[in-house]
C-alpha cells in the first residue's frame, strides 16, 4: 500500500479507538474496499475516498465533542458548587473543541481524554466523601434511635459536615468521618450488648403477659448474631428497624447511667 493510504487507514483506526468513550462508531471502508485499495495502482483515487471518510468522521467527532462540552459544563458546575477548582479543565475543554474545529482531531481527542479523566477523578473523590458522610450520619442515627451514645444531634452534625464538604476541604472531612466512625463503632461494642439484654428482657416480659412477640424475639436474635460475628454496624441498623417497625410501642430504648468516674466526650474533638 502507498504510504499515504497506509497513514490514512492508520489514522482512522486510531480515531475509532479514541472515540469509544464518546459512544461513537465512525464510518469506515468495508473490508473489500480496503483490500481493493491495498492492491490498487490508482492511489490518488483511493486517497480521495479516504479523505471523504475522514471528513465524515471529523464531523461526527466535532458534534460529539460539542455535546460532551455541554455535559462537562454541568459536571464542572457541580464540582465548583463544592469549591473544587476546575479552571484548568474548562480551558482544556475549550481547547479540545477548538482543535476539532481546526481539523486537528488527534490533538482534540487527546485533550478530551485528559479532561474527562481528571474530571472523573475529582467526581469520584467528591462522591466517595458524600457516601462516607451519609453512611456515618446513618450510623449515628441508628445509635441515637437505640438510646446509645452519640457525640451530638445527628441532624445538627450532618449540617456541620455538609458545610465542610461544600467548602471543598475533603481531606479534613475524611479525617473527621474516620474519627466519628471509629468512635461510634467503639460505642456499639460497649453498649449494644446491654441494649440487646434489656430489650430481650422486655420481650420476655411481654410474652409472659400474653403478647405475641415471637417475630421480635427472632429478629433480636439475628441482630445479636450479626454483632457476635463482627458485623456491628449491620446489627445496629437491623435492631433500629426492629424497634421502629416491629417493637412494642411501650418499649423506650434508653442507655443506663454511666458508671461514676467514667470519661465523658468519648468521641473526642473531631472538628
Amino acid at each position: 500500500m502507498a504510504p499515504d493510504l497506509a497513514r490514512r487507514f492508520s489514522k482512522l483506526q486510531q480515531w475509532a479507538e479514541m472515540v469509544e468513550p464518546l459512544g461513537l462508531t465512525l464510518p469506515v471502508l468495508p473490508r473489500w474496499a480496503e483490500e481493493a485499495a491495498r492492491r490498487a495502482s490508482d492511489h490518488d483515487r483511493w486517497a480521495d475516498v479516504l479523505k471523504g471518510v475522514e471528513r465524515l468522521a471529523q464531523n461526527q467527532i466535532l458534534s460529539a465533542l460539542e455535546e460532551w462540552q455541554r455535559d462537562v459544563k454541568t459536571r464542572l458546575t457541580r464540582l465548583e458548587a463544592y469549591a473544587v477548582d476546575s479552571r484548568l479543565e474548562r480551558d482544556q475543554m475549550e481547547d479540545a473543541v477548538h482543535f476539532a474545529k481546526a481539523g486537528d482531531i488527534s490533538r482534540a481527542l487527546t485533550a478530551y481524554q485528559q479532561v474527562d479523566r481528571v474530571i472523573s477523578l475529582k467526581e469520584r473523590h467528591l462522591d466517595t466523601a458524600r457516601e462516607e458522610l451519609e453512611s456515618v450520619i446513618s450510623l449515628l442515627r441508628d445509635l441515637a434511635a437505640l438510646g446509645l451514645t452519640v457525640p451530638s444531634d445527628p441532624d445538627e452534625l450532618s449540617q456541620e459536615l455538609e458545610r465542610e464538604l461544600r467548602s471543598g476541604r475533603l481531606a479534613s472531612l475524611k479525617q473527621q468521618l474516620r474519627a466519628l466512625r471509629t468512635n461510634a463503632l467503639e460505642e456499639v461494642q460497649r453498649e449494644l450488648p446491654g441494649f440487646v439484654s434489656r430489650y430481650g428482657d422486655f420481650l420476655q416480659d411481654e410474652r409472659l403477659h400474653g403478647t405475641p412477640v415471637e417475630t421480635e424475639i427472632a429478629e433480636l436474635g439475628r441482630g445479636a448474631r450479626l454483632f457476635a460475628q463482627g458485623s456491628g454496624e449491620e446489627a445496629l441498623h437491623r435492631l433500629r428497624r426492629l424497634v421502629q417497625l416491629h417493637g412494642s410501642t411501650t418499649f423506650r430504648p434508653s442507655r443506663p447511667p454511666a458508671a461514676r468516674g467514667a470519661a465523658s466526650g468519648s468521641y473526642g474533638n473531631v472538628s
